[in-house]
């Protein structure tokens, strides 16, 4: 089958084989048939090494399609089921899960150092043990989440992660309130898809920076009420808040100094919310008075930060009763063979999130 490769970490572009075999179905496994997959900004800092990931490898995470076939003791979902890819399932039965914090578990990060497919050349891992550019992926049943017949793949691919991860952060982590004023650094697809949440929950005031145009203006179709460029910021918390700092400000960005510059743009006893996967050799510098004497709340936000079949099934009642725009997030479709202009596109800013049909 077909599927896209980076052979060595750091490399821009990726390769299209045909002589790909997805390995590793057998008891409690699934094998999917990939419909279409989005392209996530996580799956570029795979490739570039700010996120761990061994090579050569199959990206992406984001995926949607049909069960081809379930390994003996699989029992959630059956051949010819419509799913989604959850890349972080939760095993119900480690000591996060038995807490209630399913979105810290584990066990799916437990196979992501096993190959998930195989080329004549040798084995091929998967991104966070799936890799969704690919025509097929076998995954254990949990990561297989059904879906309904309404909902277009291209759209489950979307919540699979990005949308998820952005709305859930509004609600489930920093749980924003209804006349509150909100920053959102960083308005990429799940930068936009905070801004949906923060929206939806009734902030009054909702602040896009970015550096990029195009993304400030998608914002305010997607209900932001101001966008800014970072240079615009301090000019904005002036007006908007006198001076003190937004209620709550995102950083969906991934770096220590967009993460100091939300800290320092989120009011006293205020929250920050850190939704960007970024490096493990960057660290975020607050002194010790600071922390203290401000009580800002400094919260991270894992995958939305609550039980993602929960947070599946809420975004896609909000889409279908029109609270948020799902489609629109969509900018640029490609077929896989096209995947390396998708990535120059998503690099430079030209596309919120991009479909790969498969």
């Amino acid at each position: 089958m077909r599927a896209a490769i980076q052979q060595e970490i750091g490399q821009d572009k990726l390769e299209v084989f045909d002589d790909v075999e997805a390995v590793g179905f057998g008891p409690g496994k699934v094998r999917i048939r990939i419909r279409a997959t989005g392209l996530c900004h996580s799956d570029l800092s795979a490739m570039s090494g700010v996120l761990p990931q061994p090579a050569p490898f199959v990206p992406g995470h984001e995926g949607a399609g049909e069960i081809v076939e379930v390994g003996e003791g699989v029992t959630n979902v059956k051949a010819g089921d419509r799913v989604l890819v959850c890349w972080l399932p939760a095993c119900g039965a480690c000591a996060s899960c038995k807490r209630g914090q399913t979105h810290l578990c584990i066990a799916g990060f437990l196979n992501a150092g096993t190959p998930n497919y195989r080329r004549p050349g040798g084995d091929v891992f998967g991104f966070a043990g799936t890799g969704t550019f690919a025509e097929e992926v076998v995954v254990d049943a949990l990561c297989a989440v059904p879906i309904p017949d309404d909902v277009p793949y291209e759209i489950a691919a979307l919540i699979g992660c990005g949308v998820t991860t952005g709305i859930g952060a509004a609600i489930n982590t920093a749980k924003v309130e209804a006349g509150s004023s909100v920053a959102v650094i960083g308005c990429g697809g799940v930068g936009i898809s905070v801004i949906q949440g923060a929206r939806a929950l009734g902030a009054a005031e909702i602040v896009a920076i970015d550096p990029v145009e195009s993304r400030r203006a998608a914002a305010l179709r997607f209900g932001a009420t101001e966008g800014v460029a970072p240079d615009g910021l301090a000019d904005a918390k002036n007006r908007i808040t006198a001076g003190e700092g937004f209620d709550y400000v995102f950083e969906v960005v991934g770096k220590s100094v967009t993460a100091r510059t939300a800290y320092e743009n989120t009011r006293r006893g205020g929250t920050l919310c850190i939704v960007g996967a970024g490096a493990m050799d960057d660290n975020l510098q607050i002194n010790m008075f600071e922390l203290f004497f401000d009580e800002k709340r400094i919260l991270p936000s894992l995958y939305g930060g609550g039980d993602v079949l929960r947070s599946y099934e809420r975004v896609i009642k909000l889409w279908r009763a029109g609270r948020i725009d799902l489609e629109g997030l969509i900018t640029h479709r490609v077929r896989l063979e096209e995947v390396n202009d998708a990535i120059d596109q998503m690099r430079t800013g030209e596309a919120l999130r991009t479909c790969i049909t498969i």
